[in-house]
């Protein structure tokens, strides 16, 4: 790696900085609408969003493969549009769609992958040797890539993406496609990622489980827009400890502007339909669920439960995070 390079690799500045990116396809779709975040040295962070929230786009932009409509992006330093060669040398990016040779061995793959990036063999040999252990491909290695399963196929992508030893890792979905017990394998392996380099990783998902277990930060994306950012505690506490959601036939809307009248809900409370999601902050769940019956509101079905970050996300968008 040269010495330019190095100099923007002392931890002192971002690893990844957005500013303003935007993203607008021929005849007029805005997939993404001027977006702003950074990335700081070792961090973990998710951008989390349903299909066509613009979190894909964003990972293309910041990879290279898509040139921005306007703003600018950096990684460790370097702008993705003015200088996509130097971006390239510092990252790695795992996609959705696969990208690995089916018809070549899992170490074959790696190898030229290594000789893309001018790894010396032997230097090469022991980083592969290293990630199949890590990874646990040692005994698959030798066969070709269309005799993997899928999970395998994947740890082998992101194996592929690791070689180069790259500053920013991007995770496009990582997990998308796979079993629940595969997946779960595989979020466990991503996670020990972090325990044994200081690399910064950039994952996309739509997954509330894997946003909460993974990621320091969360960048809450919404039709081409960041909606909320902050670590996924601080944005589950906004809602407070307990929900109380009940389901109204009749009039939602007037029962929440009942409840907001009596101070049973306050400005978080939100109505998808006839469904009215109220947090409850300082007082039992129980005591709100109790005073229904004396404002006249009668409710199909009541009950309280903790908060997830899909109804973080309806309430700032009205969608559910998961459609």
């Amino acid at each position: 790696m040269s010495a330019r390079l190095h100099a923007v690799s002392d931890g002192t500045r971002p690893a990844v900085e957005v500013a303003r990116l935007r993203k607008t396809y021929p005849g007029g779709i805005e997939a993404v609408r001027g977006i702003d975040f950074q990335v700081a040295p070792g961090e973990v962070f998710g951008l989390l969003g349903p299909n066509g929230a613009g979190k894909s786009t964003t990972i293309g932009m910041l990879t290279t493969t898509i040139k921005p409509t306007g703003g600018s992006a950096r990684l460790a330093g370097f702008d993705v549009a003015r200088d996509p060669v130097a971006a390239r040398s510092v990252s790695s990016v795992v996609f959705q769609e696969p990208v690995v040779d089916k018809a070549l061995t899992g170490r074959r793959n790696l190898e030229l992958h290594a000789r893309l990036w001018g790894i010396p063999a032997s230097a090469a040999a022991r980083k592969i040797t290293e990630l199949a252990a890590s990874f646990g491909l040692a005994e698959v290695l030798g066969r070709t890539v269309d005799s993997f399963s899928g999970g395998q196929r994947r740890r082998l992508e992101i194996a592929r993406a690791l070689v180069s030893e790259p500053q920013v890792l991007f995770l496009d979905e990582p997990t998308v496609g796979l079993d629940t017990r595969i997946r779960y394998e595989l979020l466990d392996l991503i996670g020990g990622l972090r325990e044994r380099t200081s690399m910064t990783t950039v994952l996309t998902t739509h997954y509330l489980d894997e946003a909460e277990r993974l990621c320091d930060r969360i960048a809450v994306m919404h039709q081409g827009t960041i909606v909320a950012l902050d670590r996924p505690a601080a944005l589950l506490a906004g809602l407070g400890t307990e929900l109380v959601e009940l389901r109204v036939d009749h009039d939602p809307a007037g029962a929440l502007a009942a409840m907001r009248a009596h101070r049973l809900a306050g400005g978080d409370a939100f109505a998808v339909g006839s469904t009215l999601t109220v947090p409850v902050h300082g007082s039992p769940a129980q005591d709100t669920v109790a005073a229904l019956t004396g404002l006249g509101i009668h409710a199909a079905a009541v009950t309280t439960r903790k908060p997830t970050l899909d109804d973080v996300y309806l309430q700032l968008t009205g969608s559910k995070l998961a459609a």
